[in-house]
């Protein structure tokens, strides 16, 4: 009869095993690749692009629904800044789809292997059973 293991014996299986932890290492490195990629978006292609759109800030876009009273603050639908994230999450896909199409092609140029410029000469092996095989038509 096998004996139970403990709850934290299962844990320590469940964290040890090869796929959580390719997870885990997954889900960091995405975080990292995340921050370059928001940095790029927000401080090189987003003032770049300001430039063609006449300088608008989309974020202080909104709608007031009541005013603000004394130390109630006001209420409002600021779809500006939904706007503003809609922008920054497709210029987000953008730049990682070129930067995957990059690596991609760069790696099919890895994978290809270079071609010889000139046949190779058949090595002796080849030469000494084309001889017998032509010594036997005979």
């Amino acid at each position: 009869m096998k004996k139970k293991k403990g709850l934290l014996a299962e844990f320590r299986d469940f964290i040890s095993r090869g796929n959580v932890l390719d997870l885990a290492i997954g889900v960091i490195m995405g975080a990292a690749f995340t921050a370059i990629v928001n940095s790029l978006v927000k401080e090189i292609i987003t003032p770049i692009l300001s430039i063609f759109i006449g300088g608008i800030n989309f974020e202080s876009l909104k709608i007031v629904l009541s005013p603000a009273q004394g130390d109630i603050e006001e209420s409002a639908i600021h779809y500006g800044l939904f706007i503003q994230q809609v922008i920054t999450f497709l210029m987000t896909a953008f730049v990682i789809f070129f930067l995957l199409k990059a690596i991609s092609k760069l790696q099919k140029k890895k994978d290809e292997p270079v071609p010889d410029p000139k046949p190779s000469e058949p090595s002796e092996e080849v030469l000494l059973l084309r001889e017998i095989r032509d010594g036997l038509k005979k």
